[in-house]
């Protein structure tokens, strides 16, 4: 399936900050995809492109980049 700009996808995306106080974001769902920012809204907003190239590349390579329609994600907690 090729991604068409102008198709929403949501992502859930992990923000740390790291020793130099730079804010770092990775996408879990995306294995590699990960961007940078002085700020957390620069972060974002960084994120956000990389996201895109990241599926560009995905659809170039012909990889599916939409989840199978009878597969269900949940967010669960474990408490230890």
């Amino acid at each position: 399936m090729q991604f068409v700009i102008g198709d929403s996808m949501k992502f859930k995306v992990r923000i740390e900050r790291d020793e130099d106080g730079w804010y770092v974001v990775t996408v879990p769902a995306l294995p590699g995809c990960i961007s940078q920012g002085k700020t957390e809204v620069a972060a974002k907003r960084n994120i956000k492109e990389a996201i895109k190239l990241h599926l560009s590349c995905l659809a170039e390579e012909g990889v599916p980049i939409r989840p199978e329609p009878n597969v269900k994600e949940v967010t669960v907690i474990v408490t230890a």
